[in-house]
């Protein structure tokens, strides 16, 4: 534990791996996801991630930051730090969100006992360009970036959709736009939030 502490126990550190989990990111783009981190502090951030191995400068201009594979498998300890402030007593949902939180919270909180055999695709458009499909299949929730085939959209910001799905609040109230319904309505039923 020390050591994993050494590699990523510094303030903002696993907050910049959650935030590379899902898609690549540039600087600026961290720098919005993350509300209140220094640019200087980020730099460093990077920095040290980088030389541990965790995150790797992807080529290309533009392109920004992503996880190694190394990197990818830190997912399990968010996920199990995630599960385990959500059902403190300090928990807070007035928080804004990133759109990797609410996916992430999506993996965290998902529940294959209530997904059972089903099999089923959402596609979230969050606005600028930030397109994530979540499928269901065999006890399973995977996230891809991009749109997926044949799937229901839905439209909308993510705090909504936190809304919609963790606290109950119906699509068009939470101002989702949502091609079926039905569709999201079954999606939301497989999360279950810890009870503290």
């Amino acid at each position: 534990m020390a050591q994993a502490l050494d590699l990523v126990g510094e303030r903002w550190a696993l907050l910049v791996v959650r935030e590379l989990t899902f898609a690549a990111k540039r600087f600026s783009d961290l720098r919005a996801d993350l509300p209140g981190i220094a640019p200087t502090v980020l730099t460093q951030r990077l920095a040290d991630l980088e030389a541990a191995g965790i995150v790797a400068r992807l080529p290309g201009r533009g392109r920004g930051y992503g996880l190694t594979d190394w990197g990818r498998a830190l997912e399990p300890a968010l996920q199990a730090l995630g599960r385990w402030a959500v059902a403190g007593p300090h928990m807070r949902f007035d928080r804004p969100i990133s759109v990797a939180t609410m996916l992430m919270s999506m993996r965290t909180l998902f529940d294959p006992a209530r997904a059972g055999d089903l099999r089923m695709a959402i596609t979230f458009d969050f606005g600028a360009g930030q397109v994530f499909s979540v499928e269901v299949a065999g006890g399973r929730l995977e996230v891809r970036e991009g749109p997926a085939a044949g799937a229901s959209r839905v439209t909308g910001d993510r705090m909504a959709l936190a809304a919609c799905l963790y606290g109950g609040r119906p699509a068009v109230e939470a101002g989702l736009t949502v091609e079926d319904p039905a569709a999201l309505a079954r999606f939301a039923a497989l999360f279950a939030l810890p009870q503290s």
